[in-house]
Order: C-alpha cells, then sequence, then structure tokens
C-alpha cells in the first residue's frame, strides 16, 4: 500500500501565479486579475440596475437557490434540469460572507468570483500544457507561468460567452470552473511515474464535483481526460514492450489522415498489450463513469426535470456549427493562415490541393470533396430545429437560424461552403502557425541544431540585448514550448470529445460550445513570428524600434483577441441592455406590458 501512498520522486514545476518576481511576468498578474475583476462587477452593477428581477432561466435557478439558502434542501424544481452544483457554493458562499438574504444580487455575484477563477485556473492549465510540451521534446519545462499561457488564461475569462454570463445567475461559468480544476489536476498527474491512491481518489472527487455541475460534463472529465491519460500512459511504456506495438502519436502539423488513423490504431492494440498499466493509471475515470452510470439508472435518465424537453437524439450538425462559431470568435487567431494566403498565394493554393502534404491532409482535394458531401447530407437529412430555438427572440440563435438555415433549403445547403473553410482556419491553427516560419519543434528522436551566437547579434558583433520590456523575455525553451502543437491523439480525443458533448444535444445554444472553445484555445500554439517574416534582409536589421520588439516577444494575436472580445462583449451589453423586446400580438399592439 506504500508505493500506492508514496509521492513522486519526479519533480515537478510550480504552478502558482502569485509568486512575485519584481521584473517578470509575475509582476503584471494582479494588475491583469484587477482589470477582470473590475470588468465583471461593472457588468454585474449594469445586469442588477437594469434587470434586477431574474432573466429567463435565472426564474429557475434563483428561487432554488434561494430554497437551499433556507436550509430546504430537499426541496427541488421539476423544470430545473441540471444538478445542485451551482447552488451550494452559493450558500457557502452566502454563509462565509455573513449575508442575511441570497438576493438576485448577491447570487449573480457567485458568478463574477468563478470567472476570477476561471482565469487563473486557465492560465495554470496553458502553463502546465507548455510544461508537458517541453518534457515530450527532452527538456525541463519552465517553473513560471509564461507570458502566452497568462494572457491566454484572461483572454479565456473575456470569451463573450462566459463573460455575458459572468453576470448572470447560471450554471455555465462555475461548471467551466470546476472542469478546468479537473483539467489541472490531470496535467499535474501525467507529470508523474505513477499517481498515488490519494491522486486517484482526489481525481474522483473532482470528477463527481463537476458532474454536479452539469450532466455533460462527464465527456470531458471521463473521455477527454480519461483518453489522455492512457495515451500517456502508453507514451510511457519501456522501448522493451514497445517492440511489436508502439504508439504512434506525432505532433498535429506533422501528421497526415494515415497518421490519424494509425494513432487511433495504435492506441488501441498497445492499450490491449498493456490492461494492467492503464487500468492502474485510469481506474478513478472508469470509476466515474461507473459512478454516473448508477445516478443514470437510479434517475431513469440523464436529466433531472423536464425530461420531455431534452432527449437526447442524433443531431449530426452541430459539427457543422461548430466550425464558423469558432472562426468568429477566434477570427483574430487566424491572421497567420490569412497573411501565409495572402503573401504566397501559389504555394498556399498548391498546399490546398496538395496530395501528399501531411499538414494540408484537411485542405486536400479528395478530403475537401467527401466532407462537402457528407456536410450535404447531414444538412439534408439531420439539420434540427429545437422548438425552443424559434420559441424566444432573445437569442443571437433566433436571428442566425431565421435569416440563414431557415431562409430557404438553398441558403442551407450553401452554408456548407461556410462550415468547410471554417474548419479550414480552425483547426489549422490547432495545428500550429509557427511551421510558416520557424522550424518544427524537435522529438526525444531528432537532434535540435546548436543555436547560432551571431544570429541576433548586430553588426558591431555584440549580442544585442532588449531593455524594452524585459519581462516578456523567455528562454528558448519556453518559446519552443508554448508554440508546439498538440500530440495528434490529444487532438483527436479533442474532437471525439466535442462531437460526443454536442451532436447528444438537439438545441443549438452557445453555451453548450463553451468547453469545446476553452479546451480548444488552450491546445492553440502561440505564434513566433521569425525576425524576417515581414521585413526581410537588411530592411529587417535596420529596424528595431519597440513595435518590433514587441512583435518579436509578444503573440500579437492575444491583444487583438482582447480587443475583439472586448467589441463583442460591448456591443452584447448595449443589445442586451438598452435594446427591449417587446410581446406583441398579431395586432401589433404589446401584450402583457411588453414582457
Amino acid at each position: 500500500m506504500s508505493r500506492y501512498l508514496a509521492p513522486s520522486t519526479k519533480k515537478q514545476p510550480s504552478t502558482t501565479l502569485t509568486s512575485w518576481a519584481p521584473f517578470g511576468v509575475e509582476a503584471i498578474m494582479p494588475l491583469g486579475f484587477f482589470a477582470l475583476s473590475l470588468a465583471s462587477r461593472s457588468w454585474l452593477a449594469l445586469v442588477n440596475k437594469y434587470v434586477p428581477e431574474p432573466y429567463l432561466d435565472e426564474v429557475f435557478h434563483i428561487p432554488q437557490a434561494q430554497t437551499y439558502c433556507e436550509g430546504r434542501f430537499w426541496d427541488w424544481d421539476d423544470k430545473i434540469t441540471t444538478p445542485p452544483g451551482l447552488y451550494l457554493p452559493s450558500v457557502a458562499y452566502h454563509k462565509f460572507r455573513r449575508l442575511s438574504e441570497c438576493t438576485p444580487s448577491s447570487l449573480r455575484s457567485t458568478n463574477v468570483l468563478a470567472t476570477l477563477l476561471t482565469a487563473l485556473l486557465a492560465a495554470q492549465c496553458r502553463h502546465l500544457i507548455e510544461v508537458r510540451a517541453a518534457e515530450r521534446a527532452g527538456k525541463q519545462g519552465s517553473g513560471s507561468v509564461s507570458f502566452n499561457a497568462y494572457y491566454t488564461g484572461l483572454n479565456i475569462a473575456l470569451f463573450p460567452v462566459i463573460f455575458f454570463f459572468s453576470a448572470l445567475y447560471y450554471t455555465d461559468v462555475l461548471s467551466t470552473s470546476v472542469v478546468l480544476a479537473a483539467y489541472r489536476h490531470h496535467l499535474l498527474r501525467v507529470g508523474t511515474q505513477l499517481p498515488g491512491l490519494v491522486n486517484g481518489l482526489w481525481t474522483v472527487v473532482m470528477g463527481v464535483a463537476a458532474l454536479f455541475m452539469r450532466q455533460t460534463n462527464i465527456f470531458w472529465v471521463v473521455v477527454y481526460m480519461g483518453g489522455l491519460e492512457v495515451a500517456h500512459v502508453l507514451r510511457s511504456v519501456k522501448p522493451g514492450a514497445q517492440v511489436y506495438f508502439k504508439l504512434h502519436d506525432p505532433p498535429l502539423n506533422q501528421s497526415g489522415l494515415e497518421d490519424w488513423l494509425f494513432c487511433g490504431l495504435t492506441i488501441a492494440v498497445t492499450a490491449l498489450c498493456n490492461p494492467v498499466r492503464v487500468l492502474r493509471q485510469i481506474w478513478p475515470h472508469i470509476t466515474i463513469l461507473a459512478l454516473f452510470a448508477g445516478f443514470v439508472a437510479w434517475n431513469g435518465g440523464v436529466v433531472l426535470g423536464d425530461k420531455s424537453n431534452h432527449i437526447a437524439t442524433i443531431h449530426l450538425a452541430q459539427m457543422l456549427y461548430i466550425w464558423p462559431l469558432f472562426a468568429f470568435f477566434s477570427a483574430p487567431l487566424l491572421i497567420p493562415s490569412i497573411l501565409s494566403a495572402i503573401t504566397n498565394p501559389s504555394q498556399y493554393l498548391q498546399s490546398l490541393l496538395s496530395l501528399t502534404s501531411k499538414r494540408a491532409v484537411l485542405f486536400s482535394a479528395p478530403y475537401t470533396l467527401l466532407t462537402i458531401l457528407l456536410s450535404l447530407a447531414i444538412v439534408q437529412y439531420n439539420t434540427i430545429i429545437h422548438p425552443f430555438t424559434l420559441a424566444d427572440n432573445r437569442h443571437y440563435m433566433f436571428y442566425i437560424f431565421r435569416h440563414t438555415i431557415l431562409r430557404s433549403p438553398a441558403i442551407r445547403l450553401s452554408l456548407v461552403a461556410v462550415y468547410t473553410a471554417g474548419r479550414w482556419l480552425v483547426w489549422d491553427q490547432l495545428a500550429g502557425t509557427s511551421h510558416a516560419t520557424t522550424p518544427a519543434p524537435p522529438t526525444p528522436n531528432t537532434t535540435t541544431p546548436e543555436p547560432n551566437p551571431k544570429a541576433d547579434t548586430p553588426e558591431g558583433g555584440k549580442p544585442e540585448t532588449d531593455t524594452l520590456l524585459p519581462f516578456l523575455d523567455a528562454s528558448p525553451t519556453s518559446k519552443q514550448a508554448s508554440s508546439s502543437p498538440p500530440p495528434t491523439s490529444t487532438a483527436l480525443l479533442w474532437l471525439l470529445t466535442t462531437a460526443l458533448s454536442l451532436i447528444t444535444a438537439p438545441l443549438v445554444e452557445p453555451r453548450y460550445f463553451i468547453l469545446p472553445w476553452v479546451f480548444y484555445r488552450l491546445l492553440v500554439p502561440a505564434w513566433c513570428v521569425s525576425d524576417t517574416t515581414f521585413l526581410a534582409g537588411s530592411e529587417a536589421k535596420g529596424r528595431r524600434g519597440w513595435l518590433w520588439t514587441v512583435r518579436r516577444k509578444v503573440d500579437v494575436r492575444l491583444v487583438l483577441e482582447t480587443v475583439w472580445f472586448v467589441g463583442i462583449n460591448v456591443g452584447t451589453m448595449y443589445m442586451f441592455l438598452w435594446r427591449g423586446f417587446y410581446w406583441r400580438g398579431e395586432d401589433g399592439g404589446v401584450v402583457d406590458g411588453g414582457r
């Protein structure tokens, strides 16, 4: 038993964001979180001023939370579909603050804290992803949080679908925080040789906590994280046990369709050849799955209440809608692909039509033709219009469906081109953009070229040091880790989990895309721009201004992403608070006071 309780001897990098360095990234972190807190609280104050009464689903959540605040934990509104994971922390929060009453305003404020927690956990998760990337390349990961990881966490919290609900009493923001906490724990688990018993029990606790928030979190804590742990343990199998069945898991930017198929095949075969090792790693996830199956059997279904309007179905069109939605929200991340098409159109077109390029597998003509035909079939035979989509004109989806999908069959089919283009762009960013400007990251089986000491040396012969924004300086290993694409197995597991979580839902709701987008955003590599990407020769050497320094040190897409999200959030605030909706009858008269 002692070997299960003993901690791993492998040194783990620190993941705290609270340490203070005079000129490090940690020094500016409080400023970012303060700005996020100020924005969230300002948004909450506006909502409380203009929408003081419960709004939409708050009509169910707020009274239920108030019931819990009164200590009546066995009273339940059968219209609520999700477990009580939102209400229990709210009660604890009010007890901690010694608030005498659970008002709509005080209950909503819990999601402001959840938004800050989401930013913190997302930054830690991105940091650990970079650490694991460095370890796969045979190097020691950095113990400090990179600027890329820190800024990514803040932008994830600013994601419009998350930020909007930070001022409303919905389950989504806190649910995201709990799932990210479970993911952080997973990333720490895969940094040890063999997690102990206590570590496994803690995995079960965090998985169950995620299920207490939303039932669909089962896909992320079991399928995604469990699958990642299987890939990790198979990747760490000693070479002597891999003579016949070695895991094939190249970086995503170096894999083609045959690599995807071979990756899945080798995972299955290698797992069958190492069943004990796999079970010792994933028994917590199997336990979570068994507990969830027991709940479904006891409850008679997945949802708690209103079961007639929440029947699981096969809705394949969800996997078409996701790509333009991701492309819209991640528009600043698409800049490298757009620049590549503009600056080298012939090379870009050649890659699109290539039959052999592994990186261009999603763009190749045969694959594109196959996916277009499949998409047309899905649109024709599996487009589902849920009654809730058309029953309420206070949702963006109401207008999107009304002006596109429901307009005519021809427009509905023509949108396949939009879905295809969105998929191209989104997947290209997941594979990484640094391949266009820098060499691919090394693997343990490749040799890293020695750095050229004259690479950043001006004509005077002395190495140049930047005194501007020194806290943005990062080691070559850290830069390489932040720009490394995910392994093929990780990308495929993300795609599988996203599909499972979406195609079972008949309703198209932006909130359902939160976790798929969050995990996608965490996996997107940083854009490392070389000095000659925009400038060539002596012109590049001659321009050493502050813009050049910032561009070289920072993924400029992060700043543009912040501006983009702020713009969307401000527009949504205006629409929500000052563009009222009125209920009118067929004669145009206001009905029931316009409510």
